[in-house]
């Protein structure tokens, strides 16, 4: 009987492969591949928005927290849903009348300051390693499922994700995380959350078998709450895998309440695996690992059939965060980081995109072509690290930091101050990644435990610090924005420009 689950993950891998031939014959220029042609109604953006923030760590990783800590196992995932409603109700209209690409471009937007670009490699960093830990967290399913070696499991997995993402770009990642995103909900809401609290007799028989502390929204402590505020919230508000997303939607409308409605939707999704997680408590009561807490209710609780579908849902989550991060990690790498880094050997530093508009491209299909390419090597490089590199965490966890504690100032106070500089915002930066690696060497030099070192929020904290004393110090002692490039800034925040952003003319 378990041929009949395996069936349904093989009949739904397919299935994602399918997604990209449909996507590429929506594909016509580098708007269509990158951003879905900025042309996502509330429906689409709402489900693509939810899947690509709800991954592994959420799906799997908040059933685990709720078979551990109870209902305050949710943490995680409300954190998440937040940072989405944040970013929809303060910026993402914003965002989604600037015409960008990337959150570097923003930023040269914004300042007219070459040095801000440096943001892109930190970025770079950051969705490919994202690409790499959820490879590696789907491809443990296949491990379970087919009993396939961990190695062989990334390759098929990962190379599954990279030929529709690269065959149809945004759109292909769009129509996937769609599909994805319905069955996640059925999977997690309609399916797996009813059987798993009936099979537990209730949130009654919870209670009398697990204790009424497993019922205290702190019983995960104060300290990890802070935790998932800190990363996931903060973090969520300036990821380019999260921000793509934004440029996807056809209005400041669409941006703004889709996102509200996905925010909403993360935070009954995390109270749903959370109650999961407790009612497995009571009916798998041995389980070493919490990681294995979600597909062992599939195996074991659920009836043959809708088990292939809840396990189905666990890959969908994460493949749609690999999708989002790796289209993310070419944008950064073929907008900001090439001509980032060839400006340092004397060449223009121009975008290698073509971000004219269809009708004025002088070669739409050839660009297109060029981003294939830059997916494919990228997806390529996420898939060697996840077999190579065997703490891919640990380098998330770094690139994480950094981009909070380094960028979060400079990005957010660029979109909320007028009077912030170029100067200031580029000092802020270094400086917040100085102090944040500097502090995370200190912690990990004289750790005592894995959470002392790189996994402490400390460094985060001090880079937060530091970057927002220098940027508002540093914008009273200099000389404020070149007039010129905040009049054209108030023309993109105010929606009057109709035009992408080149990446070259931004600095005028």
């Amino acid at each position: 009987m378990e041929f009949i689950n395996i069936a349904i993950v093989v009949v739904y891998l397919v299935g994602m492969l399918a997604f990209g031939w449909w996507g590429k014959s929506r594909t016509k220029n580098t708007s269509d591949y990158l951003v879905a042609g900025r042309r996502l109604g509330p429906l689409l953006y709402t489900g693509t928005m939810a899947a690509v923030v709800l991954g592994g760590a959420s799906t799997v990783g908040g059933v685990g927290l709720g078979y551990t800590y109870g209902i305050s196992g949710m943490w995680l995932v409300v954190a998440i849903g937040v940072g989405v409603l944040l970013l929809s109700l303060l910026f993402a209209p914003t965002l989604q009348k600037l015409k960008i690409y990337t959150v570097s471009q923003m930023l040269t937007l914004r300042y007219g300051a070459e040095a801000t670009k440096a943001s892109g490699i930190v970025m770079l960093a950051y969705t490919l390693m994202l690409c790499a830990t959820s490879t590696g967290a789907y491809a443990t399913i296949f491990v379970v499922l087919f009993g396939w070696d961990r190695a062989v499991s990334i390759a098929v997995g990962g190379a599954i994700v990279l030929i529709y993402s690269t065959i149809g770009g945004m759109w292909s990642i769009t129509l996937a995380d769609m599909a994805q995103f319905i069955i996640k909900t059925i999977g997690v809401f309609a399916l797996m959350l009813p059987f798993a609290l009936i099979n537990a007799g209730g949130f009654d028989g919870i209670s009398e078998r697990a204790g009424a502390e497993f019922f205290s929204i702190t019983g995960i402590g104060l300290q990890s709450i802070i935790t998932y505020f800190v990363v996931y919230t903060l973090g969520l508000l300036i990821g380019q895998d999260i921000w793509q997303r934004v440029f996807t939607a056809r209005t400041p409308t669409v941006a703004r309440w889709g996102g509200v409605t996905a925010g909403v939707y993360c935070i009954l999704y995390g109270v749903a695996g959370a109650v999961i997680g407790m009612s497995a408590s009571v009916i798998l009561p041995n389980i070493e690992s919490q990681d294995d807490v979600y597909a062992d209710i599939a195996i074991n609780v659920l009836p043959i059939g809708i088990g292939g579908l809840v396990l189905a849902a666990a890959v969908a989550a994460m493949m749609s965060t690999a999708s989002g991060s790796l289209i993310a990690a070419a944008t950064v790498a073929r907008a900001d980081v090439v001509p980032f880094v060839s400006s340092w050997f004397g060449r223009s530093g121009q975008s290698t995109i073509d971000t004219t508009t269809e009708g004025e491209a002088e070669n739409p299909e050839h660009d297109v072509t060029a981003n294939r390419w830059w997916v494919l090597g990228l997806g390529l490089v996420a898939i060697a690290l996840a077999v190579v590199v065997q703490d891919v965490v640990a380098a998330l966890t770094i690139a994480y930091a950094i981009l909070v504690g380094g960028l979060l100032v400079s990005i957010l106070g660029g979109l909320v101050w007028k009077r912030a500089t170029g100067v200031a915002a580029a000092a802020s930066m270094a400086a917040g990644t100085v102090f944040t690696l500097g502090t995370m060497i200190y912690l990990e030099v004289n750790a005592e435990n894995q959470y002392d070192g790189i996994y402490a929020n400390e460094p985060i904290y001090y880079g937060l610090v530091a970057s927002a004393l220098v940027f508002v110090i540093v914008s009273f002692l200099t000389k404020r924005t070149d007039p010129a490039v905040m009049a054209a800034w108030e023309r993109r925040v105010a929606g009057a420009a109709e035009d992408e952003v080149p990446v070259a003319s931004t600095t005028r």
